[in-house]
């Protein structure tokens, strides 16, 4: 694993973007573009996503870069690949479809699952923030359960889609799950990524101070307390073989070190979840960390 202090120094996002204090999009963001060498071209829809690079004049990422409507990220992906292998460029680019989680398991799913079982060659990357952000905090197939949002006041009541699961089924070449607070674990996934042909799927968990309701300072300890808390995992899927990664493989021998009444402490987004809510979050937790840890690979 490539640890931090050897990770890149040369950054294809610049200083100055539209994104609020603390998005955690930008930490990700940056090791994504690094681990392509900048020799990309991205697809991105309207998205939170989008006021980094798509708000003409102002633009802070130095790759070429396609906006696209909502639902059809993974389509425009498929197109773009079909061009450089067309000009002969499919070996020099690696084309990035990169849209949140309302916009890959909700209003995308269907061009992204359409891709995945034509096995299209592009990588796809959801960077979860838990809900539709860039549009007023609605709730999303991702939010978790208990999360108020603007159209569930009294709190989500269901667990998410385990998105990672649904595109494991559709038997492509690489999976992962992962978190932008862990810049290391991002970029080597997305490295390996880029060695694969065929459709590769990445989950970013990232965390987001307006719509979690939290201070713009604790993006990095609140992403490191989701992943302790077994709520957010550490992996990847390739090859038939499901494997622990970064601090998600120290948690599998040193037991999981927060709970989720500790995480939903921290954000207003969880006021008024009931006791009788955090148990039964903690108990799929539980239960879910029990089948990675019967699948991990070591």
């Amino acid at each position: 694993m490539t640890k931090i202090i050897d990770l890149p120094d040369t950054s294809y996002v610049l200083p100055g973007n539209r994104a609020c204090a603390g998005c955690g999009i930008g930490i990700g963001l940056r090791q994504i573009t690094a681990a392509l060498e900048g020799q990309m071209v991205m697809t991105v829809p309207a998205s939170c996503l989008t006021v980094f690079g798509g708000m003409y004049p102002i633009s802070s990422v130095e790759v070429p870069w396609v906006n696209v409507a909502f639902p059809s990220t993974a389509a425009a992906a498929t197109g773009l690949a079909a061009g450089l292998r067309a000009t002969g460029k499919a070996d020099k680019m690696t084309v990035l479809a990169m849209a949140g989680d309302g916009g890959t398991g909700d209003i995308g799913i269907q061009a992204l699952s359409g891709a995945a079982e034509r096995n299209e060659d592009f990588i796809y990357l959801c960077y979860d923030n838990e809900a539709y952000m860039n549009t007023g905090t609605q709730r999303s197939g991702l939010t978790p359960s208990g999360a108020r949002t603007t159209t569930t006041w009294a709190g989500k009541r269901e667990n998410p889609k385990d998105l990672p699961a649904i595109m494991e089924a559709h038997n492509v070449p690489y999976v992962a799950s992962t978190s932008a607070v862990f810049p290391e674990d991002v970029y080597d996934k997305v490295v390996k990524a880029r060695a694969i042909h065929g459709l590769r799927y990445i989950h970013m968990n990232t965390p987001c101070p307006s719509g979690w309701s939290f201070d713009p300072k604790d993006t990095v300890r609140l992403g490191k307390m989701a992943v302790d808390a077994g709520i957010v995992v550490l992996y990847e899927a390739a090859a038939g073989e499901f494997r622990l990664t970064g601090r998600s493989k120290t948690l599998a021998k040193a037991g999981l070190q927060a709970t989720v009444a500790d995480y939903v402490a921290t954000q207003g987004r969880f006021k008024g979840m009931t006791a009788e809510t955090i148990a039964d979050v903690q108990a799929w937790v539980d239960a879910r960390w029990a089948r990675y840890l019967v699948r991990d690979a070591g």
